[in-house]
């Protein structure tokens, strides 16, 4: 579940790939009514618009300029040319600048409440550290969200929707920390001086490596890693294979793109093999951009523990092979799906599946299509658990269990490829389109067994 994030949320389908022949041959029809649908379709081109295309190619030049001060910064440190003050220094400078340069104006938005955050921590008791500053960053992102809504959809501007997605990422380092200290795994010594207080929480929610993207990192780890000194041939080389990866990346995705571009064929959300390369096209476009913000991570000396990053090649195999839907949310952009598990997950008494992706729509800012496709995906996740133990308990032989395998990999494929489709729907009539289309018909199916094995269930409980 990233929640699909941080980035946080990515849609890459043009309308030429939704739609190619949708309104191709069609009967002649009155000049009023052709004017009305062509006014329609270019209205629902405009809102269809996705964020790989605003988030992803805008902001690539920004974390591409940011590689070699990554570099740099990590230079001196294992040189030991900076001093433990100076690297925070160095790291909270150099988000500013970032988030200047990327977001311009739009920056302020991310400064304020990174500077009510620390505020809030350095004066709340750690008994109510998590609440307020809970309550500040959803609040603040929130009305971000439904400020800078129409803004973001402009392809003249990037800004606006960086500077979203750079806010929601705030939210989760700012979370965490208040979980951390209202659990006492942080303590903020009262001892220091307000600098030696005040510096390190400023350089953790803006440093600039993970400004714009990165798994999530601790406080306790950022501040080990800001204090050691480790040797830069092995982060290089950590660096070019995450490149290369993204660079693999990014030939699969315009390999796909190209084909769908030439595929006269295709009837848009009406058909299923182009729904599932269209969802295809944004799992590659997350992956590529997951791959970056690692490599950026890694360049600096932040590098995911092992298995903590969002992306490894173990990942990425399990995503696309696994066929259990519950298996694909929980490998889906780990970093995320633990800070939800953690905030929200283990901390709600009643219905905590259902609660954790409500509130994953919420953090992604309630559109529509967000709040349908999260809560098609809790139904999904909940289905999944009851009905592949009930399949797996009936595929005895090895042709059954390959049968089983197989077909229910097709299922997870198209139903992810759907749940993907809804998320980055913009348009509410586009969504309307997706649900009446024959690519509803899985999901339904998913959702009236889940009923129907609840109902058998029930009785016997009693």
């Amino acid at each position: 579940m990233r929640s699909l994030n941080s980035l946080t949320a990515i849609n890459f389908y043009h309308h030429k790939y939704l739609c190619p022949a949708t309104y191709k041959e069609e009967p002649e029809q009155p000049l009023a009514q052709s004017f009305l649908q062509a006014s329609e379709t270019a209205e629902e081109t405009r809102c269809s618009m996705c964020w790989a295309d605003l988030l992803l190619l805008p902001a690539a030049p920004y974390r591409l300029a940011a590689f070699p001060f990554a570099a740099l910064f990590h230079h001196l440190c294992a040189t030991g040319h900076l001093s433990l003050t100076a690297r925070y220094i160095f790291l909270l400078a150099g988000g500013c600048l970032l988030a200047g340069t990327a977001m311009g104006s739009y920056a302020v938005l991310l400064l304020i409440p990174a500077a009510g955050s620390v505020l809030v921590l350095l004066s709340v008791s750690p008994a109510h550290a998590h609440t307020w500053v809970f309550a500040l960053q959803m609040s603040w992102q929130t009305l971000c969200h439904l400020g800078l809504s129409r803004q973001e959809l402009n392809l003249q501007d990037a800004r606006p929707a960086i500077t979203l997605s750079t806010i929601m990422l705030l939210t989760q380092k700012a979370t965490s920390l208040g979980l951390d200290i209202h659990e006492g795994v942080v303590l903020l010594q009262q001892g220091q001086g307000l600098l030696q207080r005040v510096l390190p929480l400023c350089s953790y929610l803006l440093f600039f490596p993970a400004l714009l993207g990165g798994p999530l990192c601790s406080f306790s780890r950022f501040r080990a890693q800001v204090e050691s000194s480790e040797a830069l041939p092995c982060r290089l080389r950590a660096v070019g294979q995450r490149c290369l990866c993204a660079l693999a990346l990014q030939g699969l995705r315009a390999g796909l793109a190209a084909g769908l571009a030439g595929r006269q064929g295709c009837a848009g959300l009406g058909c299923l093999p182009c729904l599932w390369a269209q969802a295809l096209l944004l799992r590659l476009a997350y992956y590529m951009h997951w791959v970056l913000d690692e490599a950026l991570l890694e360049a600096a000396g932040f590098g995911p523990e092992a298995g903590q990053g969002d992306l490894s090649l173990h990942d990425l195999w399990m995503l696309e092979t696994t066929h259990r839907l519950a298996v694909f949310a929980r490998t889906w952009n780990k970093s995320t799906s633990r800070w939800l598990r953690r905030l929200v997950f283990q901390r709600c008494p009643a219905q905590p599946l259902l609660a954790t992706f409500a509130f994953s729509a919420w953090w992604h800012g309630l559109r529509p299509g967000q709040v349908f496709g999260f809560l098609c995906w809790a139904v999904m996740v909940e289905a999944d658990y009851r009905i592949h133990p009930f399949l797996s308990a009936r595929a005895t032989s090895q042709s059954v269990k390959l049968l089983y395998r197989g077909t229910t990999w097709v299922f997870t494929q198209l139903i992810v490829a759907y749940i993907l489709v809804a998320v980055e729907t913009e348009s509410f009539s586009m969504l309307c389109l997706l649900w009446t289309s024959c690519n509803s018909i899985l999901p339904l199916s998913y959702g009236l067994t889940l009923m129907l094995l609840l109902l058998v269930k029930k009785p016997k409980q009693n």
